[in-house]
């Protein structure tokens, strides 16, 4: 198997997971093969993803290797941004796995104490790496059921959510559970920002990915169903703000600043 084709199935089989490292797998098929039929393999290896759309579109603009160090500065000021939304002894809720949350968080660390709280994330546990990568640093993380969210939203200072996708309208797409995350935060009246790149906003409609139920559950039985969607919208009246390499921005401004910034996302 070729290397073109090794990233292609890993990226689809969910063996390279989260949006920020899928971007960087296929930038870098995209440095082996990048005729038309090589791209379109590239894309629908995972067709949910905006940023894996985006970096392809920007590396054809540009080269691969500007499209990478541009990538990779726009999440280090996305970070930069997200870790001065960190105060002392602040207890910061989040939920699955999302490098630029993790990365902002461990950023804040170097000029502040808080705490995290933060869910394990059925079916596959994404929560468990977040724990793990926070916990290196000696971030103290209290892990719970996902459930258990509304009791620890309650005790919590600031919600801080990745993003798969942002849409032409400002609503984001994040892992399933997320809605009822942001429906308590409004409910607590806590502040609720979305931490992601402006490469995540895509205009256009992709459907919701539904993924094997049997992460879920292995069974076969007559009457039981088992539903396994993997990411849910957020409203953005429920989005205090999203918070990118343009600043932080409510969900109506940042649509209208990327616009400007990058027209060449259609």
């Amino acid at each position: 198997m070729s290397k073109f084709n090794k990233i292609v199935k890993d990226i689809k089989s969910l063996n390279i997971q989260g949006a920020r490292d899928i971007a960087f797998a296929a930038l870098n098929a995209y440095s082996l093969k990048n005729d038309s039929k090589s791209i379109k393999k590239l894309i629908n290896a995972r067709p949910t993803e905006p940023c894996l759309r985006n970096i392809i579109t920007f590396a054809q603009k540009t080269t691969p290797l500007i499209a990478h160090n541009y990538f990779n500065n726009i999440n280090k000021k996305t970070e930069i941004n997200a870790s001065k939304l960190i105060k002392r002894n602040n207890i910061i809720f989040t939920h699955c796995h999302s490098t630029s949350v993790t990365k902002s968080l461990i950023l804040a660390k170097k000029h502040t104490n808080f705490q995290v709280y933060n869910t394990e994330t059925r079916p596959l546990y994404q929560g468990r790496r977040t724990a793990r990568e926070l916990a290196k640093y000696k971030i103290k993380v209290t892990h719970f059921v996902d459930s258990g969210a509304d009791l620890e939203i309650r005790k919590s200072d600031i919600i801080f959510l990745g993003a798969d996708m942002i849409t032409n309208n400002g609503e984001v797409y994040n892992k399933i559970g997320s809605f009822m995350i942001s429906e308590l935060a409004k409910k607590h009246n806590k502040k609720l920002y979305i931490v992601s790149n402006s490469w995540k906003y895509y205009p256009k409609h992709l459907d919701i990915e539904q993924r094997n139920p049997k992460e879920v559950w292995d069974i076969n039985k007559r009457y039981i169903e088992v539903k396994n969607p993997a990411f849910e919208k957020v409203p953005r009246k429920n989005i205090n703000g999203i918070c990118s390499e343009l600043g932080i921005l409510s969900p109506k401004r940042f649509v209208k600043q990327v616009k400007k910034e990058y027209p060449w996302i259609k």
